[in-house]
């Protein structure tokens, strides 16, 4: 990530491409859906704190980590269009083309897909085998939903939209709703007016975004098999 980042700032100091702030609602409510898609860890929350020894010290850990990780994405993603404009591809090595430095990134990506889809699919192997299989481990059906989330990945045409599909019609109702909903319901008696109304803007904000996210998606699915 950072090769690729020193890389964007380079071209961007040779280039210059014209740059443009603000493509409009439809732009911003679809990349909204790729950008939450990029937290779909949110999963691993409820496991890892039911796993961590000082619990007390789960809450401020998430925090700063959710931070460092939102400025990571963020300034990697100002960076690659800074360098590339309107020419930006949905996969960033698309633009770096072939050569040593496309490759070894590549490569990293590779890595690091295969050391962290375990842990991200842990809690999927969890509930399709407390579905399935009573709750035990079953090897099987663990390879079942590798190939077909392998499949998915491979069939769908252009994987961006189906990445903004997914965030805005899942990730922001998973990261933002149901939590704000979830602690709005079980501490409804302790919370104050200010508390209550924040929870229920989050609920719907996150209501308006997944709805208008999920259509800005769909319209751009559509459009390209048109």
């Amino acid at each position: 990530m950072a090769v690729v980042m020193i890389e964007d700032v380079t071209i961007f100091l040779q280039q210059r491409p014209v740059l443009q702030a603000f493509g409009g609602f439809s732009v911003f409510f679809y990349g909204l859906g790729v950008a939450v898609y990029a937290f779909e860890g949110i999963g691993m929350v409820l496991p890892l704190e039911s796993e961590i020894k000082e619990k007390d010290k789960f809450g401020k850990i998430l925090g700063l980590s959710m931070t460092f990780i939102s400025l990571m994405y963020g300034g990697f993603g100002v960076l690659g269009y800074m360098a590339f404009g309107e020419d930006t591809k949905d996969i960033i090595t698309t633009n770096l083309g072939p050569g040593l430095l496309s490759t070894i990134v590549q490569i990293g990506l590779c890595v690091n897909l295969f050391f962290t889809f375990p842990l991200m699919m842990n809690p999927v192997y969890e509930v399709v085998e407390r579905r399935f299989w009573g709750g035990q481990y079953c090897l099987w059906l663990r390879w079942v939903v590798v190939l077909v989330v392998s499949l998915v990945a491979l069939l769908v045409p252009n994987f961006a939209d189906f990445l903004s599909l997914v965030g805005s019609s899942v990730c922001i109702v998973l990261g933002f709703v149901l939590p704000a909903l979830f602690h709005l319901m079980v501490y409804k008696d302790e919370l104050g007016w200010i508390a209550m109304c924040l929870d229920g803007g989050i609920v719907g904000l996150g209501l308006v975004l997944a709805v208008y996210g999920t259509w800005s998606s769909l319209s751009e699915i559509f459009s390209t098999h048109a």
